[in-house]
């Protein structure tokens, strides 16, 4: 959903209420406490309106159990905030969310956070026909008085790996450790290795592949980028590059901490990227509300 459409739609937390309700009860509201289905609106002057069950007598918001709840942030903030950050490729900064929504930093960083954590929760996808095996390193350039220094392994950069379905999805995430052992767990748990070819760059972790799925590397470090006109990384690689992009231009810096959030969201915008702005926007939402703070 547009930006412009969020506005038109959403600019009472009633409105914001009524499609939090849709999202999560489609069909009829229940109390998260008790499953009643005995449900009224409950008003207080001077509060945002919330749910009443008449079984138990608790009132509620649509936001209990949620990535949302306990907020004191308007729910058309975060509305807002879901819609500019879907729309965003390269995501977007704490401080221009900030801005926009008319929020602290420090508030406009938690909320932005909160979103991303939803997207970690996203049920990864099995892949398979061919299938690019990659890691990349977050961190940064040498600065100039540095330029002797290494990049990719060896640093002490973060390690993040993926596995792409060329044409398909991607699954990436943050790697402490990468040995062949780890290599081959990582595919065995994200491939469907009878329906797969795996295509590496030359890396000797990957030399055994072979004994879990036809395997097939290029060698970079003699400057071969592609082998047999399809045998090559380069899918994986423009994904890091969007990765890259955001931590270029948008963030400058992760934490090792909250790493994982940044390459969720990532990797949710690129699995999604045929969706359209109307469907984006209801996929975060139902990620928010099935996603909870613990």
């Amino acid at each position: 959903m547009k930006t412009i459409q969020i506005i038109k739609n959403f600019q009472s937390d009633e409105a914001c209420m009524e499609y939090l309700c849709n999202i999560r009860w489609a069909k009829m509201k229940k109390c998260p406490y008790c499953q009643s289905t005995k449900i009224s609106i409950h008003e207080e002057k001077g509060r945002r309106s919330r749910l009443q069950c008449s079984a138990c007598q608790t009132s509620f918001s649509p936001t209990v159990n949620t990535i949302m709840h306990g907020t004191h942030i308007p729910l058309f903030k975060w509305f807002l905030a879901i819609s500019l950050l879907s729309e965003a490729k390269k995501s977007i900064s704490s401080r221009q969310l900030g801005r926009h929504l008319d929020l602290p930093v420090k508030t406009s960083y938690s909320l932005s956070q909160r979103i991303r954590k939803a997207l970690l929760g996203t049920k990864s996808p099995i892949l398979q026909g061919i299938v690019e095996l990659d890691e990349t390193y977050i961190g940064g350039k040498p600065r100039y008085h540095n330029a002797g220094a290494k990049r990719g392994r060896g640093t002490k950069k973060t390690m993040v790996v993926g596995a792409m379905e060329r044409g398909g999805n991607v699954i990436a995430k943050m790697q402490k450790r990468y040995r062949g052992k780890d290599a081959r767990n990582f595919v065995i748990e994200n491939v469907d290795l009878d329906k797969s070819k795996i295509y590496t760059d030359e890396y000797s972790i990957y030399n055994r592949m072979g004994t879990l799925a036809p395997h097939e590397h290029v060698n970079h470090g003699v400057r071969q980028y592609v082998k047999a006109g399809d045998i090559h990384t380069n899918t994986i690689e423009g994904y890091w590059t969007l990765v890259k992009r955001a931590w270029y231009g948008q963030h400058h810096h992760y934490s090792k901490k909250y790493t994982p959030l940044y390459i969720a969201e990532a990797a949710f915008k690129y699995n999604n990227r045929k969706a359209t702005s109307d469907e984006m926007f209801p996929k975060i939402m139902k990620q928010l509300t099935s996603c909870t703070l613990s």
